[in-house]
């Protein structure tokens, strides 16, 4: 299952988020990210952090609901106040192998651990070159 389309996924996004994302794709082929789930960022005193769920197609094979995925974590962390404000930390890792029914487990887990109450917001590859603006040369 991939993200489904819809005006969620496909409206602009905020300068902070934007700048993750992008970075994300930077270590990520955006053309074979199958899902990727972006949680709220959360802000605690003078930081400001995100995570993303990432799913990873392989890079040869066929393309069904039983392929194994890469499973990447993405977080960052920006300083908004002080003397460090606009400090960025960024990490993107690989952390396991799954199929996409898995990484839903995955991502209602790190939504149940962080507590938020809003449903992560899912791109797919098309969602996320929407988003970013991103020419199709980008994409491969």
């Amino acid at each position: 299952m991939t993200a489904p389309v819809s005006a969620d996924n496909r409206r602009p996004v905020t300068e902070t988020a934007e700048r993750f994302l992008r970075a994300v794709v930077a270590e990520v082929p955006v053309a074979r990210i199958a899902e990727l789930h972006l949680f709220t960022a959360l802000r605690q005193g003078v930081y400001e952090t995100g995570v993303a769920v990432i799913a990873v197609w392989p890079e040869a094979g066929e393309r069904t609901e039983a392929t194994r995925h890469t499973v990447y974590t993405a977080r960052y962390r920006l300083v908004v106040k002080g003397p460090d404000r606009g400090r960025w930390e960024f990490e993107c890792v690989a952390e396991a192998d799954a199929p996409l029914i898995t990484v839903e487990t995955v991502v209602r887990g790190v939504q149940r651990r962080s507590g938020d109450l809003d449903d992560p917001m899912r791109y797919d590859a098309n969602a996320l070159t929407h988003v970013l603006r991103l020419e199709a040369t980008d994409t491969e």
